[in-house]
């Protein structure tokens, strides 16, 4: 590499995508190309990032196989920011190969981190431990550090482990600290936010309040039984009923928890699990029905007996009964939470990543944008969706850490 192109791969190495394009703007060879494309990425225009990093790959001889499998990595990243999640991961998979056989550990360090972020966000944890199990990123530069740690401070939060995270991030930060990248220390305490957040609501005895992620983990660690109402199941301990593939079997269960230890009307059941504003014999037929299969469900961590006026819930074990909901319900939280990171999504991406039909998601999103929840740019195959932006809420920079081409 000529000294040009090893000061502007120091300049994105620093954060600094200015100061790399002042060195090789007006340059059309191979290496100059992903260089801007790296530093176009770093500055937001993830559209002009792509087509020069493309333009780089097809400009490395057949012979440069490291600097095409680079290109690879430097693609997928964007793809990664753009939310492009059926970007195909078979070629990152194959250029991480390419980088390890020829000895290029810290952009195969690199490839691996975008693979395990991919992972994360569409929701396969296990994949993603499997990747990072034994991967150690000490002897690697400040930026590579800090967004490993990350990752892994994002897994243990979805597991509900609240000291590997907290660890995780303080590692993290201090990475960031040392690598002197500001959109890189944005991301950290971005991420060390949610840790401060409030995660959830805890329903008990009519009463209400929120939950920090760490009161989560301590309430799946105690000896209620708890009606998740976040992923849509019924926990006692290690033992667990999903419930998500069952909505009707599901708000039943919610509403007799919620009126714990109390019974509920068989005519508030029937309004609100099959949304009857009045009930028949047919419908208290088929309440009886569901509430049979609720009970066989749930028959080794609670019982569901008839009352007078209704039903009543009674655990086995556990020695109270709550319900933990998200902090704020609407019928599309889910997706809601996905555009709150304040990145542009794809309606494709969103169906991947929540594991619904694009159809559906596109249904959704027409209805958030008619009430002004989100907003959308772009026609076509092109069109992003987003969050309006909330003043007081920095950016995050998703391509901190850059892509050296030696």
């Amino acid at each position: 590499m000529d000294a040009t192109l090893a000061a502007a791969a120091r300049s994105l190495a620093a954060g600094n995508p200015l100061g790399a394009l002042n060195r090789v703007a007006l340059r059309d060879d191979a290496p100059a190309l992903a260089l801007r494309g790296i530093a176009m990425a770093q500055l937001g225009d993830l559209v002009r990032a792509k087509a020069l990093i493309r333009s780089a790959a097809r400009a490395f001889g057949p012979k440069e196989a490291v600097a095409r499998a680079r290109c690879i990595v430097a693609e997928a990243e964007i793809a990664l920011a753009s939310r492009d999640l059926g970007w195909p991961a078979k070629s990152l998979e194959a250029a991480r190969q390419t980088l390890e056989a020829h000895d290029d550990r810290l952009n195969a360090a690199h490839a691996r981190n975008l693979q395990v972020r991919r992972l994360l966000l569409i929701g396969h944890l296990d994949e993603a431990e499997r990747l990072l199990d034994g991967f150690d990123a000490a002897p690697f530069p400040p930026a590579s550090s800090a967004a490993h740690e990350l990752i892994v401070a994002g897994i243990a939060m979805r597991r509900l482990r609240t000291k590997t995270a907290r660890a995780a991030l303080a590692r993290a930060e201090r990475a960031a600290r040392h690598a002197g990248i500001p959109g890189l220390a944005a991301e950290v305490e971005s991420a060390a936010r949610l840790l401060v957040t409030p995660a959830a609501r805890l329903i008990a005895g009519g009463d209400e309040r929120l939950l920090l992620l760490e009161d989560v983990e301590a309430l799946m660690a105690s000896k209620a039984l708890v009606i998740d109402a976040c992923r849509y199941a019924v926990r006692d301990g290690d033992h667990v009923v999903p419930l998500a593939t069952r909505p009707v079997l599901f708000t039943l269960a919610r509403m007799l928890a919620e009126a714990w230890p109390n019974d509920v009307p068989r005519d508030t059941l029937i309004e609100r699990a099959f949304r009857m504003k009045h009930a028949d014999e047919t419908h208290r037929a088929r309440l009886r029905v569901e509430i049979g299969r609720l009970r066989t469900m749930l028959g080794a961590l609670a019982d569901i007996d008839a009352t007078k006026r209704g039903f009543a819930l009674t655990p086995r074990r556990a020695s109270e009964v709550v319900v933990l909901a998200r902090p704020v319900e609407e019928e599309h939280a889910s997706l809601l939470a996905l555009l709150a990171d304040g990145e542009s999504w794809s309606s494709s991406a969103l169906a991947l990543a929540l594991g619904a039909s694009q159809r559906t998601v596109q249904r959704a999103l027409d209805t958030l944008a008619s009430a002004g929840k989100v907003q959308s740019f772009g026609q076509g195959r092109a069109r992003r969706w987003m969050m309006p932006p909330m003043p007081g809420f920095a950016t995050v920079l998703l391509l901190p850490a850059a892509l050296p081409i030696d």
